[in-house]
This record gives C-alpha cells, structure tokens and sequence, in this order.
C-alpha cells in the first residue's frame, strides 16, 4: 500500500477510494460545518465519479478528544452531496451505539491505512489561479507489478507503469496514464479535472477506467469490441472513447 499523505491541519477528513469502488470518508474532527464545505469542494473536481457513490464513514480512528460526534448531521451532509452511507466503521461504544440507534450497519475498525484519492482544499488553494494543465511534474515511471490493494498515485504529472496491473489495483494520475502490461485494476486519469487526459492500453481488461469523473465499469469495458486489446480512452463532451491503439 503507498504511503499515506499527512493530513494537513487545516483539513478535517480524509476523502479516500477503495478497491471496491467504495468512498471512505475518515474523520479528523468533528466540525461538520467545515466538513460540509471541504466536502463539497472535493467532490465538484469529479462530481460524475462521486455521484450516488457508495461510502462507509470511518470513525474508528477519530481522535477521542475531539468530543462526540453528532453522526444524523453527519449522514444529512453526506446525503446532500449525493453520498450514500452504507455503514460506519467504529470501535468507540457512543458511536455504535448511535449507529444502532438508526439502523445503520457497523463494520469492525480497519488497521490499513487508505490511500489519499486526491488533493486536500489547502492544496489547491496554494495555486488557484493555475489550470489543471499549467502543473507540471515529469513522469511517474513504475517498473514493478501494481498488486490488488496498491494504489499509485501521479500527483500532477502522467503516469507509465511498464509491469502488469492486478485486479483490485488502482491507478491515479493527474495526467495520462500509460500501462504497457496487461491492465486488470482501476485506471482514472485527469483526476484533478483534466479533460484532455488520455489512458494508453497494451491490453483492456481494466475493472474501470475514468477521465476527468467520466468512467466506464467492467460491465460496459466487456461489451466493447476493443475489449482485451490496444486500446486508448479518451474524453469527448460526457463520453468516454474507446479507440484502437
């Protein structure tokens, strides 16, 4: 698993992808007012990729000095943003409680750390005036097979992996992405709102492949005649192309 990025202090959650295609949201504090503007924020640079997305809200490492956590207020926002909570990952007593009290499922606390999805606010503040395009970083080659559960991140730069690509596996990049082995994981390209990014496909086999938010599943990938081959994905309007390589 890569490496966590730090969470900043003017932040106060983690917004993160897993394997399944489920959005975990961590709790850092419990100033929903803060949240619901922070969230907000991230989810307008991919909102077709976040709509009606499942979430599983993780408070097992919420920092018990923050206080409880008024959980109805926290699904109210969630919902407003077009979230849809599945259940909560707790180990404290007054969060089971409460989401027992509502009916919503409890899931045991995790010991793996997920993978940031994308770009704290704070982050972005640092240069609003720049595009998505005008930030540039060379390349992120990966020479080593991605295995399910990994996640490689190209932070404002493109990305080549030249090793094959596990089902469960997840790649992310700011610009293109470039997998010279067999694709079996999640591709999403232009993740930060670059419509212009391409993902690059010696063999399709890919669970999801996304640009800019726009994203096909498996289920429509089959049904293409590209399926299992060269390929390349790019984003035309709201639709994502699927062309030979």
């Amino acid at each position: 698993m890569s490496q966590t990025k730090p969470l900043n202090q003017d932040s106060v959650f983690l917004l993160k992808g897993s394997i399944l295609a489920i959005i975990i949201l961590e709790l850092a504090c419990n100033d929903l007012d803060t949240l619901d503007r922070q969230l907000g924020a991230k989810i307008a640079l991919a909102p077709s990729f976040f709509k009606n997305a499942p979430l599983v809200l993780a408070l097992d490492k919420y920092p018990s000095c923050y206080g409880p956590i008024d959980l109805p207020n926290l699904l109210r926002i969630c919902r407003s943003h077009g979230l849809r909570t599945l259940a909560i990952r707790a180990s404290r007593i007054e969060d089971i409680t409460a989401a027992i009290a509502i009916e919503l499922p409890v899931l045991p606390p995790s010991n793996v750390r997920e993978r940031l999805l994308d770009l704290m606010e704070s982050e972005v503040k640092e240069n609003p005036e720049k595009s998505p395009e005008s930030i540039v970083k060379p390349t992120k080659i990966i020479t080593y097979p991605v295995r399910g559960g990994q996640q490689i991140y190209a932070q404002n730069s493109d990305l080549v992996v030249i090793a094959p690509v596990s089902s469960g596996a997840e790649l992310l990049a700011d610009g293109n992405i470039h997998a010279y082995g067999p694709m079996r994981g999640r591709a999403l390209a232009g993740i930060n709102g670059n419509i212009k990014a391409r993902i690059f496909c010696q063999q399709l086999t890919a669970e999801l492949v996304s640009i800019a938010g726009q994203y096909k599943v498996s289920e429509d990938l089959r049904r293409d005649p590209l399926w299992g081959a060269r390929a390349q994905v790019s984003l035309s309007g709201n639709v994502l192309n699927i062309l030979r390589l």
